[in-house]
């Protein structure tokens, strides 16, 4: 299923914007897709370094599920999801098509 998202572009001569709607093609869909999941694979790691970095500094028992607990935590709040990447080459298309 192909991804769109719709974007304001400014009208001149009129207070209310026209909106356009951006598609992406698949291969765009799953190149974003692809690098949304490198990049979380990525970031997991790190969180998994910083739990136990974390761990070590506050002295805490150095249980493996406390560690991965602690790593998910920090993941959901840094992690991006691919509709934000989707969205951001959304709004790239939508930006080189209005220049």
């Amino acid at each position: 299923m192909p991804f769109s998202k719709s974007f304001p572009r400014t009208v001149k001569g009129s207070s209310y914007p026209q909106w356009e709607e951006v598609f992406l093609t698949e291969e765009e869909g799953k190149e974003e897709e692809r690098k949304c999941k490198e990049e979380n694979i990525r970031v997991m790691k790190d969180c998994i370094d910083d739990a136990n970095q974390i761990i070590k500094e506050k002295n805490l028992k150095d249980y493996q599920t406390d560690l991965v607990n602690l790593a998910i935590s920090l993941f959901e709040k840094r992690a991006s999801h691919s509709i934000y990447w989707k969205e951001s080459k959304a709004k790239e298309k939508f930006d080189e098509s209005n220049k």
